[in-house]
């Protein structure tokens, strides 16, 4: 079945997480992605103590629907390849340092002379020009540069990194749009993606906040939203339900259901600049109904009223969920060594469906895509 990106040839020198999953996304839309890997391959593939067969499931996870080809960068053989390759590719990705990416060659600048038309997506920690563009850039140093970890967190905990690789997924989905952008404009040209960029960029109204007001984000205990009350997680019988009332309406419903008429017109209560201003004392009395019974209960009265509620799950019952299975959002590959277990794409376009098919083996495709013998 035809993909939106069937047809185009995306180069992929990547590593880990961010370039690579990059380039699975626009696999998944249909792309024919050629993983360009060193003779030792991508250090992802042997970062994870759990495999299936001879796959490492960290790279199975982010390397699916692939092609795999070794080729040294730094070689003159190696350089003369990945030009024959850009003569016929839409883009190429690369997550590598800035250094590394011009002294490869993988800059628009050098292979726009094999094809002007391509796109270079260079996903890097803090840009290809930059005062600090070539110091070492992980998931957690953006965290902590950007504000990120110092606003996650209770405020008497230390400052705390999000559970999962923020920062890598999200660029790598920057990636993704700007190559996107720049096949759609119809010409070549280089993207340049800073790690650093995105995370400020997501911190919009945040940022907004301090460049306007000088208002300083404050870390509020249980996760609390820094504008709207009620709206984080709340103790119950049985673990923690989240709860996020963002309008009058919604909270007069919620007093009404948990036998509070009394709320819907105290001063303290009745509306959110009110909520907002005696946050102690409402977030206080809230808990206290909150406890007395569990999070499924809570669940059960309060979501059919349209009011935002969950129970807090662990990854192992949401990628069990009656609605991960509705949506496809699990799925099988067969790989010959055994059945790989993946998280699904998550853009679904109508008329198309999902295929995935098994991480590539180290140099599996050099014959089929280098037109030579190895």
């Amino acid at each position: 079945m035809s993909r939106p990106l069937t047809g185009k040839r995306i180069i992929e020198v990547g590593h880990m997480l961010m370039g690579p999953y990059c380039g699975m996304l626009l696999a998944d839309l249909g792309a024919e992605v050629i993983k360009i890997e060193p003779r030792e391959g991508d250090i992802a593939r042997s970062i994870s103590p759990h495999r299936v067969g001879g796959h490492d499931m960290y790279f199975a996870s982010l390397n699916r629907n692939k092609k795999s080809i070794v080729l040294d960068l730094a070689s003159e053989r190696g350089r003369a390849d990945l030009f024959d390759l850009a003569r016929t590719a839409a883009g190429l990705i690369t997550n590598l340092r800035p250094g590394a990416i011009r002294k490869l060659g993988l800059t628009y600048d050098t292979l726009k002379s094999a094809n002007p038309r391509i796109v270079c997506v260079a996903l890097t920690g803090y840009g290809l020009d930059s005062p600090f563009a070539e110091r070492p850039a992980y998931d957690y140093v953006i965290q902590a540069l950007t504000g990120v970890m110092a606003l996650t967190g209770d405020p008497d905990d230390p400052p705390t990194k999000t559970g999962y690789s923020a920062v890598d997924n999200s660029a790598g989905i920057m990636g993704a749009v700007g190559l996107l952008a720049k096949l759609v404009e119809g010409k070549g040209g280089q993207v340049d993606i800073a790690m650093y960029d995105v995370m400020l960029s997501q911190l919009n109204y945040l940022a907004g906040a301090w460049l306007n007001v000088a208002e300083r984000p404050e870390r509020h205990a249980n996760s609390a939203h820094p504008y709207i009350v009620p709206a984080q997680i709340f103790p119950t019988q049985d673990g923690w339900l989240t709860l996020f009332i963002t309008h009058d309406r919604f909270w007069k419903l919620f007093c009404e259901e948990i036998k509070k008429p009394e709320w819907i017109d105290d001063s303290c209560f009745a509306t959110m600049q009110a909520r907002r201003a005696n946050r102690a004392l409402v977030l206080e009395q809230i808990a206290e109904v909150l406890a007395a019974d569990t999070a499924r209960h809570w669940v059960s009265r309060l979501a059919p009223l349209g009011i935002v509620v969950a129970d807090v799950e662990s990854l192992d019952l949401a990628l069990a969920s009656e609605h991960t299975r509705a949506r496809g959002m699990v799925a099988d590959i067969a790989s010959g060594e055994g059945k790989i277990r993946v998280v699904g794409n998550p853009i679904k376009l109508s008329g198309v469906t999902d295929e995935y098919r098994a991480p590539p083996k180290l140099g599996e495709h050099d014959g089929a895509v280098l037109n030579r013998a190895e």
